[in-house]
């Protein structure tokens, strides 16, 4: 297992959270750790060999980013990143971090660095995995193999976590200030020695400013805020585009949301504005209904004209005058309603009866 997908990415967008966060503090690289649920990234390994490889290659590509070009912020985070890695393994024995020996110098000296800034909890966090054994001091910072042919592994440094080059800090530092304000503060006393007054210099004697190394200071310090000042409105200027895109999916879901909330208030005015046709077979029923209910001639109640309309099919009255009643109440609902009205047929003329088998 060469490459582990995605694992490379997620380190750096873990670091360059780090970084937008504009500080060394472990409380708020803890934050961002639980946030992403970081240490799951060792589940799903069942068997020890895998677990073991995807551990070492884990280990090996954060260790990357705790050395130079990369800047002191992002290489504070990445000792917290190996911190978090190896007490987060599920290996045992626990993997270590691979360290050539031509390193651990560059390792002391940032270890100083630390000091001197005062980030304590940095201190901490290196003398722990000092204490626990964590690293592996190899002579080679890849393994070597004899007589095998390997695909060496170009390194690839993102920009944005690079220290930014600067050859006017490189050039003057602070031992070269220090020296240069020595040698100023002699030049001054010489020219008082040799001068007719001793206790100020001759005038043709002053070749240089008086305050040439304050005036160097004051431009390197101005320099450097410059710079600084640089970096953030790059970083902000590639985070801007990144916010308007988030925004304009956002406009985009929202106008979805209300496109579709709008198509199902049309299609539910649509379904109960529209009118409930009665079927064929139960239109009798409801003009009959109707006209018992809202004839003023007619003061009995429905059931009394059920009633009644049974009574003559009781009484077996002869057709005529069944159909005689029937036309006279499709007249009155008629006048009421204004509806047609479908004439139904007499059931005893159309209707059979069946006759009846003789016994043999």
């Amino acid at each position: 297992m060469d490459a582990v997908p995605g694992l490379k990415e997620d380190c750096e967008e873990l670091l360059g959270a780090f970084q937008q966060a504009d500080t060394v503090r472990f409380e708020r690289f803890a934050e961002l750790w639980r946030e992403r649920r970081f240490h799951t990234i060792f589940y799903g390994r069942i068997r020890a060999l895998e677990r073991n490889k995807i551990t070492k290659k884990t280990l090996d590509v954060a260790q990357q980013y705790f050395f130079p070009p990369y800047s002191f912020q992002i290489r504070v985070g990445a000792l917290y990143l190996l911190y978090g890695l190896y007490n987060a393994q599920l290996c045992q024995p626990k993997q270590k971090i691979r360290i050539a020996l031509k390193l651990w110098p560059e390792i002391q000296k940032f270890q100083l660095d630390l000091l001197d800034a005062q980030h304590y909890d940095a201190v901490y966090i290196l003398r722990r995995l000092r204490l626990a054994r964590a690293f592996h001091f190899t002579a080679m910072p890849k393994p070597l193999t004899y007589r095998t042919k390997k695909k060496i592994e170009k390194n690839y440094f993102k920009e944005e976590f690079k220290d930014p080059s600067n050859r006017v800090n490189s050039l003057i530092t602070n031992d070269v200030l220090e020296e240069l304000m020595n040698i100023h503060d002699h030049y001054q006393k010489m020219k008082c020695v040799i001068s007719a007054d001793k206790s100020r210099p001759d005038k043709a004697l002053s070749l240089i400013k008086d305050d040439f190394v304050v005036n160097l200071k004051d431009i390197t310090l101005e320099h450097q805020e410059w710079q600084q000042n640089r970096m953030k409105l790059f970083r902000s200027a590639k985070v801007a585009p990144e916010a308007e895109d988030k925004k304009k999916e956002e406009t985009l879901l929202k106008s979805e949301g209300s496109e579709r909330a709008n198509a199902l208030a049309r299609i539910k005015y649509k379904s109960y504005s529209a009118v409930v046709e009665v079927s064929r077979s139960r239109r009798h029923r409801q003009v009959q209904l109707e006209s018992s209910e809202s004839g003023p001639s007619c003061g009995k109640s429905p059931g009394r004209s059920r009633k009644a309309s049974r009574t003559p099919q009781a009484a077996r009255r002869g057709s005529s005058e069944v159909r005689g009643e029937r036309q006279v109440a499709e007249e009155t609902v008629t006048q009421h309603i204004g509806m047609p009205i479908i004439v139904e047929e007499d059931s005893e003329e159309g209707v059979s009866l069946p006759k009846r088998r003789k016994r043999r």
